[in-house]
């Protein structure tokens, strides 16, 4: 059975602590004003209220009604620019696009083939030259690596270490020429 993280939230203020240090090193130097981010799996909102504090607009999306419920009274509190959506990732469609995918322990709780057709409806919501950050399990960054290396987008490797993987989405598509010898060639 899953945990019940909204019976968590309802008790407990904060309850998953501070934000995610690599995402905020990442947004303490990400140079895009008031971008647009996607906080998947924002529970209480940890990481989308910090995000938020530094000007960026962010749509946070989870489960549990009280995560939301908790994120929405700060953002509202702090005149903070946080739009909150209760909802299945596996059934959410995002409003996008979105400069920023933030995915913080999020996809772990998803058996494989849900996790990747989350994932794969996800990844197009980015804009070109968007951001793509996760930590989760580790044995599920080269599945996630897989996803990618088959997604019709062009993208580079920021960050990968243990549990945590960044990534830029570099265009709208590969280009394929054929060359002499029908060797295929992407640029």
């Amino acid at each position: 059975m899953a945990f019940d993280y909204n019976a968590l939230y309802l008790e407990t203020p904060h309850a998953l602590g501070e934000p995610t240090k690599v995402f905020c090193d990442f947004f303490k130097t990400y140079q895009k004003k008031s971008a647009r981010i996607l906080d998947v799996g924002c529970g209480q909102g940890r990481d989308a209220l910090f995000i938020a504090r530094l000007g960026h607009s962010v749509t946070g999306v989870d489960s549990a009604p009280a995560g939301i419920s908790d994120l929405l009274e700060e953002a509202t509190r702090e005149g903070l620019g946080i739009e909150g959506h209760v909802a299945d990732i596996v059934d959410y469609s995002p409003d996008g696009p979105f400069d920023v995918i933030v995915i913080d322990r999020t996809l772990h709780m998803l058996e494989t083939g849900p996790r990747r057709k989350v994932f794969q409806k996800l990844i197009k919501h980015l804009n070109t030259g968007g951001y793509l950050l996760i930590a989760d399990e580790p044995s599920n960054l080269p599945d996630f690596r897989k996803v990618l290396e088959a997604a019709p987008e062009t993208w580079r490797m920021c960050k990968a270490e243990k549990g945590i993987l960044f990534m830029q989405r570099l265009a709208e598509e590969r280009h394929t020429f054929r060359c002499p010898g029908d060797v295929k060639v992407e640029t």
